[in-house]
């Protein structure tokens, strides 16, 4: 019986060996492919945004034009989308990373207004309770998020450069 022990606690070792070895590989895979993959989604998203509003076919439109009512919405949205294009462009090219974001911390900022110029249209139950509008403009977070690690890199890239 006791071999059948241990031929048992050595079958589970072998398995937790495996196991630890895939959770090495996936995770130096993921250490080498995270920040381009962010860097190239975030960089997408800026360019495709950015180009509906420029196209006038961007469902953000009224909502920008809503918020910014002090400039001529026909004029304000596209440059706001030239602006998200260059961000996106920016990020998408490692050696201007900083320009854009510094262009992309000048734009955040101004995602948010509506919270607070437009809570009717942001929100069904206020604080909590989000619009599809809200959930656009709180999903900015994330975009935040992936800016600071985006930022984290920066000298590293100055370094290898």
């Amino acid at each position: 019986m006791a071999t059948s022990e241990n031929e048992s606690k050595d079958t589970i070792t072998v398995y937790q060996e495996r196991l630890d070895a895939l959770d090495a590989t996936l995770a130096s895979k993921m250490d080498r492919w995270s920040v381009p993959a962010l860097r190239t989604a975030v960089g997408v998203v800026f360019i495709w945004f950015g180009a509906l509003k420029i196209l006038g076919v961007s469902p953000a439109g009224d909502l920008v034009a809503s918020t910014v009512y002090v400039l001529p919405p026909e004029f304000f949205v596209p440059v706001l989308g030239v602006w998200e294009v260059i961000i996106g462009i920016c990020l998408l090219y490692p050696p201007l990373t900083r320009v854009g974001l510094l262009l992309l911390a000048l734009q955040l900022p101004g995602t948010f207004l509506p919270m607070v110029l437009l809570p009717e249209v942001v929100y069904t139950t206020f604080p909590y309770g989000l619009t599809v509008e809200g959930q656009y403009i709180v999903k900015n977070l994330v975009i935040i998020a992936g800016a600071l690690v985006l930022g984290s890199t920066v000298r590293d890239e100055s370094a290898s450069a």
